[in-house]
């Protein structure tokens, strides 16, 4: 059973500007998770929306980068 998670808009800004601003950051969702003091849950439903927005991508070592064209 799923439940769908309601994302606030200023924390997905917030994690947008934090990329935005370091464009080198490469986290794994643990490590985003304890950066932004997350859930696992929340969390994992904000990279999946930054990336389905174009402003994250995932590496194949399961990272979160800033897209090149997104800083």
């Amino acid at each position: 059973m799923t439940s769908e998670l309601t994302l606030s808009p200023a924390l997905l800004q917030r994690i947008k500007r934090d990329y935005e601003e370091q464009p080198n950051l490469r986290l794994t969702p643990p490590q985003a998770q304890r950066l932004w003091g997350l859930d696992g849950p929340t969390c994992g439903a904000v990279l999946t929306a930054l990336v389905d927005a174009g402003v994250l991508q995932r590496t194949p070592d399961g990272r979160f980068v800033c897209r090149p064209s997104a800083a």
